[in-house]
């Protein structure tokens, strides 16, 4: 039989900034009977997991900390992924999370005990944890994704995907291919030519991708560290009006279209070149991409762009749909992430037997993407349709560990076992969002991207400006929940 391990009130899931905000955010409001589960062996979630060369994060650095702890020593304006690493292990430190962190702890399922009204963490290892509630920080982008190509099992080279970069391959002086172009391969690419011997970038769809207004952000601008408050309030603002296009009407985007076109003129002179990689969807339809060093890079006299299909992989490279074969010794898949809906555990069963699966057969779907019906005292952090394709996540993190606190200061309040919220009012909340989501550039935009699933409905991203979401979840609704006793 397996063991039973202790039973923390609050079983917390994932060590990223989701995980940690919310721990950080019980122990401020004096509690400290939780735990929080990590799978592998250090906390950082996305920022732990992605080393690839040129790893950073693409909007404004001032953006990227907590508003709670904000970070006044960024090195540059868009910070590298060792310095957002960093950070995040010193708000364990600062906040002394450690005693709450259990790592190498894999959660395999969650079932939901009705008599008891708690939730079985079942673990890897075989131990079940008994919790009141659960919160789920793994985030909706983590689990690697790498296409069926017919043959890929045969390549006899090197071969990994971005997210899981595999650094004991030297690239230096080999062939190497790169399969997608989206935001790691713009960030990797220009690093990866500089020492491989050749590189192959295959191409499927072109993306937009404007200037990168990075820069050194050096200790002696006093007036910066005096003031990382006020920078990141400005910061917030340029990013929240670059949005009028996603949140009001793709005609907006005429601007952002704009600076991306001279971008793309300015750095690529060969008209065939340019051709191939200018976009033929409206910007914004699929992420928006910042970089400087890109577009140069695919003109080094060792790097090709091949913007013919992938149809196989040979034992000693890669065949494009011209039956063309590339010889190379190392593939790079950069081709992104299975959408988990933020809660990515094999197993999750609710009330009454539910079954996650059966309650997101049509896709994920949940109240203001933090709670889903059927399952009571279960909170989603970056859950289904809180994304943003112009602002900072760490904002909408916020908005939702503000959301759960609230949530959980009712269930305090009324003495209520659980809380679930209402099938009725998940349903006019997501008949609301997607009402709106239909007249957003990612449903107009004329491309295909992983924002919509294979239903042409978009379960990734918030419509609106991200301050809206902030106003929606300040404070939790009881008429949108029934309480449990």
């Amino acid at each position: 039989m397996a063991a039973r391990a202790s039973s923390p009130a609050i079983t917390i899931i994932g060590s990223g900034f989701s995980g940690l905000g919310m721990a950080i955010k019980l122990k401020e409001a004096g509690f400290h009977d939780f735990v929080i589960l990590e799978k592998a062996a250090e906390v950082g979630g996305t920022w732990r997991d992605n080393t690839y060369p040129g790893c950073a994060c693409d909007v404004p650095s001032p953006l990227y900390s907590f508003s709670f702890d904000l970070n006044p020593h960024w090195s540059r304006m868009f910070s590298p992924q060792e310095e957002i690493w960093d950070y995040l292990r010193t708000c364990v430190k600062k906040h002394d999370l450690i005693p709450h962190l259990r790592f190498n702890t894999e959660v395999t399922g969650l079932q939901y005990d009705d008599a008891g009204h708690t939730w079985q963490v079942i673990l890897a290892s075989g131990e079940t944890i008994t919790s009141k509630a659960v919160i789920s920080g793994a985030g909706a982008l983590h689990v690697p994704k790498i296409p069926k190509i017919p043959g890929r099992a045969r390549f006899q080279g090197a071969a990994f995907h971005s997210a899981r970069w595999d650094h004991s391959v030297d690239l230096a002086g080999r062939r190497v291919a790169v399969i997608g172009t989206g935001a790691s391969a713009v960030q990797f690419v220009p690093r990866v030519a500089r020492r491989a011997a050749s590189l192959t970038v295959f191409q499927r769809t072109p993306p937009w991708i404007i200037p990168k207004p990075d820069r050194l952000l050096p200790e002696r601008l006093s007036w910066l560290s005096a003031s990382p408050r006020a920078l990141r309030h400005a910061a917030y603002w340029v990013m929240e009006g670059r949005g009028l296009g996603f949140t009001v009407h793709p005609r907006l985007m005429r601007r952002l279209t704009d600076m991306a076109g001279n971008h793309l003129e300015r750095q690529v002179a060969d008209p065939a070149l340019r051709a191939k990689l200018t976009p033929d969807y409206t910007i914004g339809c699929k992420r928006v991409l910042i970089a400087d060093d890109y577009y140069p890079a695919l003109q080094r006299d060792n790097v090709e762009l091949v913007t013919d299909d992938v149809t196989e992989i040979g034992e000693r490279g890669v065949v494009d749909a011209t039956a063309r074969e590339h010889e190379v010794d190392a593939i790079v898949y950069a081709t992104g992430f299975h959408v988990t809906g933020g809660l990515a555990v094999p197993r999750v069963v609710g009330r009454g037997g539910t079954r996650i699966q059966d309650a997101w057969k049509g896709g994920p779907e949940a109240y203001l993407g933090v709670t889903t019906a059927g399952f009571p005292n279960l909170f989603i952090l970056l859950g289904p349709n809180t994304g943003l394709g112009h602002n900072s996540v760490v904002f909408m993190i916020e908005a939702q560990v503000a959301y759960i606190m609230s949530c959980l200061r009712l269930l305090a309040a009324t003495k209520a076992k659980a809380l679930a919220v209402r099938p009725e009012a998940q349903r006019a909340y997501n008949t609301w969002l997607q009402r709106r989501l239909r007249r957003r550039v990612w449903s107009e935009g004329g491309c295909t991207s992983w924002y919509v699933d294979g239903e042409g409905v978009n379960r990734a991203l918030w419509p609106g400006f991200s301050f809206e979401y902030w106003v929606r979840t300040r404070k939790v609704k009881p008429s949108a929940y029934e309480l449990i006793y």
